[in-house]
C-alpha cells in the first residue's frame, strides 16, 4: 500500500480494473489517492460501472457482449449469435478508458482539477448499435443476425461475395449514391457475358433498394454471383479500379502480412523475445507524425521487470527491494 501511495504521488493517472468498492476497500480509492495528490486523475474501467443495479456483477467479455445486444446480432441468421474471437468490449473498454483519461488530463491542464472517470465495458459496446437503436425506433424493427447480408425492411441483400479464391465485399446501393457504381459493373460484366437483359434494363439512380422486393433483389444478385466466382480477388480489385467501382478483396492475415501498402509504410516489424529466442513480427506504428515516432521498439514487459527501476526513484534502497521481494509484496 504505501509502495502504491508513493507511486501516485508521481503518477498523472492511475488506471484500474478492480471490482467496484476494491480500491476504497483497500485504502487505495479515488478518495484516498486525492489526499496524496488532490489533482491525480483515476480511471476505473469494470464490466458494468462503478453504480447501479449491475455494478456487483461480475463478467467476462461474452457476458457483456450479450448484455449490449452486440452479440444478439453477430452471426447467421439462421443459427445462435457467434461470440468474435478477439475480446472485443475489453478493446472497447480500454480504448475509452484512453480516451477518457486523457480527457480529464486536458480538463487537469485547463482547471488544475483531477477526475475520477467511470467506464462500463457494457456501455462502451452499446455505443456501436448505430443503426439498431434508430431502426427500433423509428420503425418497430428488430435488427437480427444477418451473417453476410443486410437487412432492410423489405429485403436481405448480399454484402459478402464469393470469388474464385476468397471472398469481396460489395453492396447494391442505388440512387444517385451508387448507381455509377452499379452501371461500370454491369458494362464490365456485359462485355465478359456475364450481365442479364433484366440486369441492363435497370434505371439506377430511380432504384431504392430499401423499398425493392426480395424478388428483385434476388434478380440482381443471382448474375453478379457467378460473375464474381468466376474471378480471383485480384482480378476482381484490378477490374473494379480500373473502373472505379466500390469492390473491395477481403483480406486473410496472410494477405496483410504480404500487402505492398503496409509494407511501404513500414508498417511491420520484428520484436525481439529473448524469453522465447525468437522475433515476432508486430505491428510498428498505428500513425505517422512529422514530430515524434510512435513506432513499437519492445516487446511487453514481464510482469515486474521494470520493479527495480522504478522503486529505486522513489528512494527505495536495493536491501529493501530485495526484502520486499522474498516477502512477496512485489
Amino acid at each position: 500500500r504505501e509502495l502504491f501511495r508513493k507511486l501516485a504521488a508521481t503518477a498523472d493517472c492511475v488506471v484500474e480494473s478492480f471490482p467496484p468498492g476494491y480500491m476504497d476497500g483497500i485504502g487505495l480509492g479515488y478518495d484516498d489517492l486525492c489526499r496524496i495528490r488532490p489533482d491525480i486523475i483515476m480511471t476505473s474501467i469494470t464490466p458494468f460501472g462503478q453504480a447501479g443495479p449491475y455494478r456487483d456483477y461480475q463478467a467476462e467479455d461474452i457476458v457483456t457482449m450479450g448484455m449490449t445486444g452486440l452479440l444478439y446480432q453477430t452471426g447467421d441468421r439462421d443459427t445462435p449469435p457467434a461470440r468474435m474471437t478477439m475480446p472485443q468490449s475489453y478493446m472497447h473498454g480500454g480504448a475509452d478508458g484512453a480516451v477518457a483519461t486523457m480527457l480529464a488530463y486536458y480538463h487537469r491542464e485547463q482547471t488544475g482539477e483531477g477526475q475520477h472517470a467511470d467506464v462500463s465495458q457494457q456501455q462502451s459496446v452499446a455505443w456501436f448499435l448505430a443503426n439498431a437503436v434508430p431502426i427500433y425506433e423509428l420503425s418497430g424493427v428488430v435488427l437480427e443476425r444477418s451473417g453476410a447480408f443486410r437487412w432492410s425492411l423489405t429485403s436481405s441483400q448480399r454484402q459478402v461475395w464469393d470469388c474464385r479464391d476468397g471472398y469481396v465485399f460489395f453492396n447494391i446501393i442505388g440512387g444517385k449514391g451508387g448507381a455509377r457504381t452499379l452501371r461500370e459493373l454491369v458494362r464490365w460484366m456485359d462485355g465478359e457475358g456475364f450481365a442479364s437483359d433484366f440486369l441492363k434494363s435497370i434505371d439506377w439512380e430511380n432504384l431504392d433498394m430499401y423499398k425493392v422486393t426480395q424478388e428483385t433483389v434476388d434478380a440482381i444478385s443471382a448474375p453478379i454471383e457467378v460473375f464474381f466466382k468466376a474471378h480471383t480477388r485480384h482480378e476482381i480489385f484490378e477490374g473494379a479500379r480500373e473502373r472505379s467501382v466500390s469492390i473491395c478483396p477481403l483480406s486473410s492475415m496472410e494477405d496483410l502480412m504480404q500487402d505492398g501498402q503496409l509494407a511501404f509504410r513500414n508498417f511491420w516489424t520484428g520484436i525481439e523475445h529473448p524469453e522465447l529466442g525468437e522475433s515476432i513480427t508486430c505491428p510498428r506504428e498505428f500513425i505517422k507524425s512529422s514530430e515524434e515516432s510512435f513506432a513499437t521498439r519492445f516487446r511487453a514487459p514481464l510482469i515486474g521487470e521494470h520493479n527495480t527501476e522504478i522503486y529505486r526513484e522513489l528512494g527505495v534502497s536495493d536491501a529493501e527491494l530485495e526484502n520486499l521481494k522474498k516477502t512477496g509484496v512485489i
